[in-house]
């Protein structure tokens, strides 16, 4: 069972149908929505500050998310995926994003919807990247715009397949 502990008085909170990996932790101040997934050494800490996620955001293996005390707060919309090892820190991100594996986003940046940022990329406090685009390098930069099918092929079946993942260890039960 995952690792779930309040903190001040303040107990995560989960939608339905979602799945958190035996070694994932969750602490603090957390609202998840429903279909959600935190996988394996992954990190979702809302002791210092708030973390609220929307529908279908899966939160891969080894990310972090977090705050700044009393400063930065964290909020993933909808159909959102974190990749492996990704940290996201006090920031907003928008509906339909991919969060690359090992990129960095920082406090008080804003990811548009329908957006991509890249594996690796390094999105520097208080950037705000515009909806439909590509994100890469470090520091992260517009590399360009984003077309449906990188929606569809890409954002979407991401966010599905951890749906569908996430089903399987589901069934072990």
């Amino acid at each position: 069972m995952a690792l779930i502990k309040p903190v001040k008085g303040i107990h995560p909170q989960f939608g339905n149908d979602c799945y958190l990996a035996e070694n994932s932790t969750i602490v603090g101040d957390v609202i998840m929505g429903d279909q959600c997934s935190v996988w394996f050494n992954a990190v979702v800490r809302g002791d210092v500050n708030s973390i609220r996620m929307g529908n279908k955001v899966n939160i891969q293996d080894g990310a972090v998310i977090h705050c700044t005390y009393e400063k930065t707060k964290v909020e993933i919309g909808n159909n959102v995926s974190i990749g492996h090892n990704a940290l996201v820190h006090g920031c907003k991100i928008d509906d339909n994003v991919l969060i690359g594996m090992g990129a960095i986003v920082m406090d008080n940046c804003e990811i548009g919807s329908n957006t991509i940022i890249a594996a690796g990329a390094v999105v520097l406090e208080n950037t705000k990247v515009e909806s439909g685009v590509i994100y890469a390098g470090v520091p992260a930069k517009k590399v360009k715009n984003i077309n449906q099918e990188l929606i569809h092929g890409e954002i979407n079946r991401i966010a599905n397949n951890y749906i569908m993942y996430s089903s399987w260890f589901k069934e072990e039960k």
